[in-house]
């Protein structure tokens, strides 16, 4: 009996052993199954994940520019300025609502007919979304019924002929460049008063003949009278015989509208044209032509821009960066004329979020103001001329200059020198 029961025991504790194996080993299995499906799962998690977003469209700029030709210096200084104006206009990012801003230069060689095939390039090749330029009043008015055909905003820059926003504009063109009235106002403000004899000379193109017009309107409303007006070959290297109909017209002043590195200065001092009681009053030019007047120290006039006129932070930035990036050299006459068409066109994209449809930008930037080197723009609705400030200054030789400096005699508010309505 005792054996049965010892052996009953060491039964039930075999079977009470076998029974913990069994579901130990259940328990590892199920453990096993559990886990499995957590590792096959997670790459169905990382589908779960949202697409990563696809960059956006890069906005485009076409510029076009004289980078050879009569108005090189002029082309160069705007290129510069445009860059150096995305840089300002975007802190240095170079986009705006995560679109990328890249921009491709094109030299119209100071040719229309160059001009026209560069900007067909621009617009059907590398499909910008804004032209900018061009140096050349001739080669901007070859391109403006582009601007209309394809669409797109033509930001004029450095282009002055009043035809641009006059009689040739459509609404796709806007200019931060001054025009030449707005040269006319000022260059009459320095000089006419009534019964004051005053002849020109300008270059036979659009840029001279609009400016001279210009000139003409406002100086007769102050009371002058043009006795003369005489046109040079815009190539020409010899005027002689256009200083001196000048001479035998007896004015009182010579007022001279010119572009370009074959200025008639050196000519005029030759000819010594103010020894024969012949003032000269003009808008003073960029630096390279500013070392060729030391004859004209003491000439009172206008100008667009020089370094050292505008008195704000904007300018002080661009004077800073512009040396910092060109070898010392400060900014010319028309780097702050780059910078202002590059800040206008930031500045209209950050208002439309980056939007590039023609239509919604030509709203926004009608009557649009911005800042630039030269203090505050503004966008004339009417005709996308842009209202600005020029500088009223005389010739002075400066401590610090080897060429004669214009100095401000005072500043032409954009409300003074806003130009008539053309368009």
């Amino acid at each position: 009996m005792v054996k049965k029961n010892v052996f009953l025991r060491f039964g039930m504790l075999f079977l009470f052993a076998f029974l913990l194996i069994f579901v130990s080993a259940c328990s590892s299995d199920t453990t096993t199954k559990e886990e499995s499906p957590s590792t096959t799962e997670q790459p169905k998690e990382a589908a779960k994940e949202e697409p990563k977003e696809e960059p956006k469209e890069p906005i485009k700029i076409g510029v076009l520019a004289s980078l050879s030709g009569a108005l090189e210096a002029y082309g160069k200084q705007t290129v510069n300025g445009f860059e150096l104006g995305l840089q300002y206009a975007t802190g240095g990012t170079m986009e705006v609502n995560g679109r990328k801003i890249e921009f491709v230069v094109e030299d119209t060689e100071t040719k229309p007919e160059v001009a026209i095939k560069k900007a067909t390039k621009l617009l059907e090749e590398d499909k910008v979304d804004f032209i900018v330029g061009s140096s050349s009043s001739g080669d901007t008015l070859a391109v403006l019924p582009l601007a209309e055909e394809y669409e797109k905003i033509m930001v004029v820059e450095p282009a002055v002929a009043d035809s641009i926003t006059g009689s040739e504009w459509n609404k796709y063109v806007f200019r931060t460049a001054r025009n030449s009235s707005q040269d006319a106002v000022a260059g009459a403000a320095a000089i006419a008063k009534e019964g004051v004899k005053i002849a020109t000379l300008a270059p036979d193109y659009a840029f001279g003949r609009d400016g001279v017009a210009a000139f003409k309107d406002a100086a007769i409303k102050l009371g002058a009278d043009i006795v003369h007006e005489e046109y040079a070959d815009p190539a020409a290297t010899d005027f002689t015989s256009n200083i001196q109909k000048i001479i035998e017209a007896k004015p009182d002043y010579l007022f001279v509208v010119w572009a370009g590195a074959n200025s008639p200065w050196n000519q005029i001092a030759d000819m010594k044209v103010q020894e024969k009681g012949i003032k000269i009053s003009t808008g003073a030019p960029d630096i390279a032509a500013l070392k060729t007047m030391q004859a004209l120290v003491g000439m009172e006039g206008f100008t667009v821009y020089h370094h050292t006129l505008p008195n704000n932070d904007i300018n002080k930035w661009l004077v800073e960066e512009h040396k910092a990036k060109f070898n010392g050299e400060v900014p010319d006459l028309f780097t702050p004329g780059g910078m202002n068409a590059a800040i206008a066109i930031v500045e209209a994209l950050k208002k439309t979020n980056g939007d590039t449809d023609t239509d919604t930008l030509i709203s926004t930037m009608e009557g649009m103001s911005f800042e630039t080197p030269k203090g505050t723009m503004t966008f004339r609705p009417e005709d996308h001329q842009a209202l600005q400030t020029l500088y009223a200054i005389r010739l002075e030789m400066v401590d610090g200059f080897d060429y004669p400096v214009p100095v401000l005699i005072r500043e032409l508010t954009p409300e003074e020198t806003a130009p008539p309505i053309l368009n």
